[in-house]
Formats: C-alpha cells, structure tokens, sequence
C-alpha cells in the first residue's frame, strides 16, 4: 500500500480549511484517510499560526514509507521535518517565443 502524506479540503465555499493526513494514494482527496496529522488555514497571515502538525506522528509515517505532497513537504521542510530540495529553472522569467 503506497501511503501519501497530503492535504484534505475542509471549510466552507471560498473558505479554505485543510486537513493534513495520511492516507492511501489510491483513496479519493477528500476521503478515506487513516490518521489525521494537522491542520492548515490558508485564510490567517503568513506571520500567525497556518500550519500545526504533530511532529513525532509526522517523523513516524515518514519512517513507514509515507511520500509527502509537494504542499505538505513545503510545512514540513519550515518545520525541519524533512528536506525539500530548491527547484531550479533558469527560464522561468523570459519572455516565451509566440507562436505564429
């Protein structure tokens, strides 16, 4: 069973709440999960409480073979958890050929 570590939507429309679990890559989004591991509220400032995540149960799943999303590897990269590698890509600000 691959386990992905990843973010549940919760909160009402156009007010985003997200739950951070783990849970099987095969299961829906916001469906079965087995165990909830935090939380993230994208609507507080950048400088309050957004993200709350349970260190030990996160450095547990990670230790069973839980694969983080690129989202919830960002929290726990800010919560010295794990490691997010920089991405590098020299192009991304030139202008673009137009096609013809």
């Amino acid at each position: 069973m691959a386990l992905k570590i990843r973010l549940a939507r919760a909160g009402s429309k156009k007010r985003p709440y997200y739950h951070v679990v783990v849970a099987d890559a095969r299961s829906p989004r916001d469906g079965r999960f087995i165990e909830s591991l935090g939380s993230w509220n994208p609507l507080l400032p950048k400088d309050g409480e957004r993200v709350k995540v349970d260190a030990d149960r996160v450095k547990h799943w990670l230790s069973h073979g839980a694969q983080p999303t690129d989202r919830v590897l960002r929290f726990l990269d800010e919560a010295g958890l794990a490691k997010r590698d920089a991405r590098s890509n020299p192009k991304k600000a030139e202008p673009g050929k137009k096609a013809q």
